[in-house]
């Protein structure tokens, strides 16, 4: 009977990743290029700080030289269908700008790829404002896109200290729920038509089940049988590994992201954001300031608290403790999704291995935190999303600014090993 209901649970949540196997990437678009199996799309908007730009001329040029001329809308839209995948150099023709108008870069390289549509946006502004510009208006923008950046990888890395916490493990599966976030709300939006928030509750409530699952037939078992905490790291590296075979089998190679009409862009002075992102950073603090409360104010907050401080003293006061790990787990699985959901909605979207490649950063702003601190790893977040965004306008390389955040790690846990809000811990 349990081995029944097993499988049936794990037909439901292999569902989507079926579909997304064996469907293409039809879908309703808020623009005029429909992306599927055999065919990619560049899009963007053109605008300055005043408004779109309707007119502005744009060329696409392909890897054999051959080019494709298009238009701006009267809403400054654009959007260009292709028939082949690989890199296209888009270029704007600075003739057809109005005359006070100036842009930064007259063309950049885009990857297309087929089922996406690839944003292809131009730094486009009037000389007036363009000459006000100055290295401050920079570092504020900079900095808004770091908080941006902290609150998106707080999601994470919350749930991901509090696992710590409670059971001493380190999950390096955690990142695949980020990504499993990321293509739920793909194959909920874009591909079943549903709004963003409905697809939204969708993929909170999926991967808050895998979290329950994962905890009631691996993890609890693992740990009643006694398995040292190595062995279960061990475990989850390989849990880690099958889970992003099994992303890449079900898209490939491909680059998929939520809701991919072209966004729109608010300015505030010198912060240029697009309505999403407000949207992601709203719903990233309403949770975070939930998560929060919940922790200090609840009494499964406060149990939660108590079983990180200790596990055997927790029991033994009454508390049961598989009962609040199995809860952490649920939680813990549930924000990663939603901030692989918000991810994918704000960057240029998320790939069968996005959530490996920011698993390092997860790990960095839980350690700088302090381990096992929730608020810790908020405050951690958010140090490692400005100074990764802050890096390249102080000057180091853009291909830097992720060393630049482990540099300083490093740094501060040579000064504070315990992490900035952690505990000083007896050694020996």
């Amino acid at each position: 009977m349990a081995r029944g209901a097993a499988g049936l649970i794990a037909a439901l949540l292999l569902a989507p990743l079926l579909a997304l196997m064996s469907s293409g990437a039809a879908q309703a678009v808020d623009t005029l290029c429909l992306p599927g199996p055999d065919a990619a799309c560049i899009a963007g908007t053109v605008r300055t700080e005043d408004g779109p730009l309707a007119d502005v001329k744009l060329t696409v040029t392909d890897e054999s030289g051959a080019e494709q001329e298009v238009t701006t809308s009267e809403t400054g839209k654009w959007n260009l269908q292709l028939d082949k995948e690989g890199p296209y150099v888009v270029k704007i023709d600075e003739a057809s700008l109005p005359d006070d108008v100036v842009v930064a870069e007259d063309q950049i390289t885009v990857q297309a790829a087929f089922g996406v549509t690839k944003p292809a946006l131009f730094d486009v502004r009037t000389e007036a404002y363009s000459a006000s510009t100055s290295k401050v208006d920079e570092l504020v923008q900079s900095t808004v896109n770091g908080i941006r950046l902290g609150l998106l990888l707080a999601l994470a890395s919350v749930g991901l200290s509090l696992i710590y916490g409670t059971t001493g493990l380190s999950n390096f599966a955690h990142a695949e729920q980020v990504t499993l976030g990321g293509l739920l709300g793909y194959f909920f939006v874009n591909q079943q038509g549903l709004s963003l928030w409905v697809g939204g509750i969708l993929v909170v409530i999926v991967c808050s089940f895998t979290g329950w699952f994962q905890d009631r037939v691996l993890w609890q078992p693992l740990r009643r049988r006694g398995l040292g905490l190595i062995q279960m790291m061990i475990v989850t590296i390989g849990l880690s590994l099958a889970l992003q075979y099994v992303f890449q089998y079900a898209v490939g190679a491909r680059t998929v992201r939520v809701e991919q009409a072209n966004p729109e862009v608010s300015t505030f002075g010198p912060v240029t954001i697009t309505n999403q992102s407000l949207v992601a950073m709203g719903i990233s603090i309403v949770v975070l300031a939930a998560v929060g409360y919940a922790l200090l104010r609840t009494r499964i907050g406060r149990a939660t608290r108590a079983v990180s401080d200790n596990p055997a003293l927790a029991s033994a006061s009454g508390i049961d403790t598989d009962r609040v790990i199995r809860l952490v787990w649920t939680v813990a699985m549930g924000l990663a999704g939603l901030s692989g959901l918000l991810y994918a909605l704000v960057t240029n979207g998320i790939k069968w291995d996005s959530g490996m490649q920011i698993l390092l950063l997860l790990f960095a702003a839980v350690t700088l935190g302090g381990l096992g601190t929730a608020f810790g790893a908020l405050l951690g977040s958010l140090i490692i999303g400005l100074v990764v965004e802050l890096s390249p306008v102080l000057g180091m390389p853009g291909d830097f600014k992720y060393a630049t955040a482990m540099l300083i790690l490093i740094l501060l846990l040579l000064v504070r090993p315990q992490g900035l809000l952690g505990k000083p811990q007896r050694v020996g």
